[in-house]
């Protein structure tokens, strides 16, 4: 079953009297429970490829389909309904709020949706422990390291039990041994059904995925299968 699908896919820019095509008829496809990486050199589409993808914005031409809704049909409050509660972003510079502690962050979208204060404060704890960083909660951001604040953005980003999680070069900001870890978890999340969407300039990052799509030009160069759905990850145990 396709979670995303992209069909004819262009998104078009204005820049002066030139018009820039940043994707150009991409065609591709995600499916439920799958893990995929986007590659590509820069200006490739990568960038804009993932706004489209998260519903930050949408295509000039083609259909972008997400869980089975046509994107480009939905206002602006449905399209702000649908990255709260389908979506859940990584990103490279984590994001988090300095003053609020490491649970309070992951609470927040929640928050936003309006669920209640005990309900959220225990989803959020659940999500932080998913993460192996329970014992962290109650610290702020600069009380951890980087590592540690990475985990924090992505137990935000799965407390709202999101269709999909979009990573944007969620190691780029960490030393090697640190990037592993998450590399391990994002692993780990996706043996329990998680699907993700990783964008990376790393070979290394990508090849932990079932598929890499790489970019060029804004047009899909090609489509590799690293290894087929089912088979276990490099550091995940078979079984």
């Amino acid at each position: 079953m396709s979670l995303l699908e992209f069909r004819g896919v262009s998104k078009h820019y204005r820049l002066g009297e030139a018009q820039v095509r940043a994707l150009d008829g991409v065609d591709l496809h995600v499916e439920l429970g799958e893990y995929v990486s986007i590659m590509g050199p820069s200006g490739s589409g990568k960038s804009t490829l993932m706004h489209l993808l998260g519903c930050l914005d949408t295509p000039t031409e083609g259909n972008y389909r997400l869980d089975g809704v046509d994107i480009e049909t939905l206002s602006g409050d449905a399209l702000a309904e649908v990255r709260s509660t389908k979506i859940g972003f990584v990103f490279q510079s984590f994001n988090l709020l300095p003053r609020l502690t490491a649970c309070s962050n992951v609470e927040l979208p929640l928050a936003y949706q309006g669920v209640p204060r005990t309900e959220r404060r225990a989803r959020a704890l659940t999500a932080l422990e998913r993460v192996s960083l329970a014992k962290r909660a109650f610290h702020r951001p600069n009380e951890l390291s980087g590592g540690e604040r990475q985990r924090v953005a992505i137990a935000r980003a799965l407390v709202v039990e999101p269709a999909i999680v979009l990573a944007d070069e969620p190691t780029g900001n960490l030393d090697s041994r640190v990037g592993d870890d998450i590399l391990e978890l994002f692993d780990r999340l996706h043996a329990t059904g998680v699907t993700i969407v990783v964008v990376t300039h790393s070979e290394e990052v990508a090849r932990r995925a079932q598929r890499i799509i790489r970019l060029r030009d804004g047009r899909v160069e090609r489509v590799e299968v690293v290894r087929p759905r089912g088979e276990a990850t490099p550091t995940q145990a078979p079984g």
